[in-house]
């Protein structure tokens, strides 16, 4: 059974950084594009950044200048460097994404994690 296990939110003030992790746990074979999304309360989750199998990267014009997304393909690992957070950053943080369970087939955004709460005070 693949999981993705999110990490790395806590408490911080505004101003501050922190750096999220996802993990699997579970057989994969890698994965293609992944992203990172976000759900405030009362709020439909939304991507947040994304990227593709060759590095390239989007950010949601929120974002943009103070968030990077990362992956590690060995490691089968995403980050998300949040650098510059703001009290509307606060979320509950998700991982997702395109995700090999074969070698030649993969799933697309099938496997939400329990996220990773962040939450950022004035």
């Amino acid at each position: 059974q693949v999981q993705l296990v999110e990490s790395g939110g806590g408490l911080v003030q505004a101003g501050g950084s922190l750096r999220l992790s996802c993990a699997t746990s579970g057989r994969i074979f890698g994965f293609k594009r992944m992203g990172w999304y976000r759900q405030a309360p009362g709020k439909e989750r939304g991507l947040v950044a994304s990227i593709t199998s060759g590095g390239t990267t989007n950010y949601a014009d929120s974002v943009k200048g103070r968030f990077t997304i990362a992956r590690d393909n060995a490691k089968n690992t995403v980050y998300l460097q949040m650098d510059g957070l703001k009290t509307e950053d606060t979320a509950v943080y998700y991982c997702n994404g395109d995700i090999y369970v074969t070698r030649d087939y993969y799933r697309s955004n099938a496997y939400w994690g329990q996220g990773t709460q962040v939450t950022v005070s004035s």
